[in-house]
């Protein structure tokens, strides 16, 4: 059914938070863009990260990886498009953390044992702007 209408994922996206995804390419059920996390204290903070994804009909996935002075991590949206909007879920896992070892110690980069390591959550992004 969804072949009648075929959804376009590309254009500029916001999440409730102020994250930023822009899609530039759909094609052949794939996804390229990028990823702005608006979010200090996110191991992405800082960066704009590539992400790559799959794609069909109303169903998104999408994925990007840092690695860097925080320790290396990777984040993972799937979806579905529903009223305009991209509901997704979220994991990410992150290795490292800067944070002190102990209380009242300065923070460090510490590496995450299995069960601190993993986050979950779910993000809404709206379209804000389609491509020219």
């Amino acid at each position: 059914m969804s072949n009648r209408n075929p959804v376009t994922w590309l254009g500029h996206w916001r999440n409730q938070y102020g994250s930023e995804l822009t899609i530039t390419d759909d094609s052949g059920q794939r996804l390229r863009g990028t990823f702005r996390t608006a979010l200090g204290d996110s191991a992405f903070a800082g960066t704009e990260a590539e992400i790559t994804g799959i794609h069909v009909g109303d169903c998104v996935q999408f994925a990007f990886s840092r690695s860097g002075p925080g320790g290396d991590a990777i984040a993972s949206f799937t979806g579905l498009l529903r009223d305009g909007r991209m509901e997704t879920m979220w994991h990410v896992i992150a290795d490292s953390a800067v944070k002190p070892p102990r209380p009242g110690q300065a923070p460090e980069l510490i590496k995450l044992p299995w069960a601190h390591a993993a986050m979950t959550n779910a993000d809404t992004f709206q379209r804000v702007r389609r491509p020219a």
